[in-house]
């Protein structure tokens, strides 16, 4: 009863969450548009839509999800998101990269090539699940692991509330480091980003429209960071 409650909490947050995704999207004709994660392209086209593109890249990891991409008119590079990007500097006008920052060693990386690919005045969306959430805050009360933490690289383990506990993890799922609203925001000021705009989405077991009066605490967060059109050199 509960796996099926959580599921449907869930799938209305995550719901919510992509629509924040497209409401932070500026209409730009033309504009070179990239997707960090971007698996077999069918969301991607989504935000390109928004967007009014059809300049449409994307990287994975995954071959087999970027031939579906490929197909869907998105082209393409294999990449390992840990490392230097295959794009010369200020390439892109807009960035887009949801749930995939939370799968990655080298989020300093990660930042610092979005940085560089942007064209100055360009934006980055990136969105993640939230550390700080209430249900990641009471399963830490009960003494388990978050629901959005993972211990193992194999196995769902360390919270029986989870919706998959004790399932085999897929290949490449494993969460490395879950962020705070407060703490992305931090991570992309570093790297000179100027943060446009913050949302959060699912706030359990409330409705999900709670997460715009306290978004720290909601499941999903979603940030614009504008690379700014002069350099602003830090003291």
């Amino acid at each position: 009863m509960f796996k099926n409650l959580f599921i449907k909490m869930w799938a209305k947050a995550m719901e919510n969450n992509l629509s924040n995704i497209l409401r932070l999207c500026d209409r730009k004709k033309n504009a070179n548009f990239i997707d960090l994660g971007c698996d077999d392209g069918i969301w991607t086209l989504k935000v390109a839509k928004k967007i009014g593109t059809k300049n449409i890249f994307g990287m994975d990891y995954i071959e087999k999800q970027l031939k579906k991409a490929r197909v869907n008119g998105v082209k393409t590079r294999r990449v390992d998101l840990n490392k230097k990007f295959p794009f010369s500097d200020n390439s892109f006008d807009v960035v887009h990269s949801n749930q995939v920052i939370e799968h990655l060693t080298e989020v300093d990386g990660f930042v610092s090539e979005i940085y560089r690919i942007l064209k100055p005045g360009g934006y980055a969306i990136v969105s993640t699940e939230n550390l700080a959430s209430w249900h990641n805050v009471f399963s830490l009360l009960m003494g388990w692991q978050p629901f959005s933490m993972h211990i193992s690289k194999k196995y769902h383990i360390g919270n029986p509330l989870s919706p998959h506990f004790e399932e085999n993890l897929r290949e490449g799922w494993t969460h490395v480091i879950i962020f705070t609203y407060y703490s992305l925001q931090e991570l992309f000021k570093k790297y000179n980003f100027i943060i446009a705009a913050a949302k959060g989405s699912g706030y359990y077991p409330l409705p999900t429209s709670f997460a715009n009066i306290d978004p720290y605490h909601s499941h999903f967060i979603t940030i614009k960071a504008r690379k700014p059109l002069e350099l602003i050199l830090k003291p």
